[in-house]
């Protein structure tokens, strides 16, 4: 059970890059970081037709007798579908929407076997994957506080161009453009993360034997943060907006994160 554990956690590690990979594809279309993505993921393909051979040639049957090894399988199917595809066909967004799915199919699976087997081993995974929804979730946060202070030495720059207050501290504050793209780079960044993180989060609140609401005030926060920065996300790359307008909505969007992680965890029935 150790080693299936490491196995798990490496293919979902994997899968995470991959999925990343995809979605800076998906918003700055970079044809280098699309080759990266494939080729992560047809490691998690590989691995994951090693653990089909495996179980078929050491337990003499196919790993679908039941509703968790059907979820694998599920998810192996899709993974192969989706390179054949998009090597077929090179239709680069149904890749990453496809294994957007995929991947909530892996760690339902990994999850539920889990809980399922009982183990103190199979309860240390879902701990650790529980871990890792913390961890990521932080760590997006992360970025988008950088993308917030790279706002507000936009505005603030922009402000003293405009009152043409030249001084030393508006050539430290950086150039208008570096900042607006900086800002907008740490977002691409943390928004894919942000997502992987509410997955693996939903997934153990409905598996696990701890008290969990989909319905609470912080759950709902969290995705409407997701939601907030892919709207940032979809009026940057689909209106073509930039400079001020993008700054002042990245500061609420930014305010509205503090809100959820300071008053929304609060008063969240089961979150910190």
């Amino acid at each position: 059970m150790v080693e299936m554990k490491w196995l798990y956690e490496f293919i979902v590690f994997i899968y995470c890059l991959s999925l990343i990979g995809y979605f800076i594809d998906f918003i700055q279309t970079n044809r280098k970081v699309n080759r990266v993505a494939f080729w992560l993921l047809s490691t998690v393909w590989g691995l994951q037709t090693l653990f089909l051979l495996s179980q078929m040639l050491w337990h003499s049957e196919f790993p679908i007798a039941d509703l968790y090894d059907g979820l694998y399988f599920y998810t192996w199917i899709l993974v192969t579908f989706s390179l054949i595809i998009n090597r077929l066909f090179r239709v680069d967004f149904f890749i990453f929407f496809t294994n957007v799915f995929a991947f909530f199919l892996m760690i339902l699976h990994i999850f539920t076997t889990a809980y399922s087997d009982g183990t103190e081993q199979s309860m240390r995974l879902v701990s650790d994957l529980l871990v890792t929804h913390i961890t990521l979730a932080i760590i997006s946060y992360g970025f988008f506080t950088l993308s917030y202070v790279f706002s507000v030495m936009y505005l603030l720059q922009y402000r003293l161009l405009k009152e043409k207050k030249w001084n030393k501290r508006l050539l430290r504050l950086g150039d208008l453009g570096q900042l607006d793209t900086l800002a907008y780079i740490v977002i691409v960044l943390g928004t894919p993360l942000l997502l992987i993180a509410n997955i693996l989060g939903v997934i153990w609140g409905y598996t696990s034997t701890d008290e969990f609401y989909m319905i609470d005030v912080k759950t709902l926060g969290s995705f409407t943060v997701l939601v907030i920065y892919l709207i940032y996300l979809a009026l940057r790359v689909v209106k073509g907006y930039q400079g001020r307008v993008m700054a002042v909505f990245n500061m609420f969007a930014f305010l509205f994160l503090l809100v959820n992680y300071f008053l929304f965890g609060s008063l969240s029935n089961f979150h910190f």
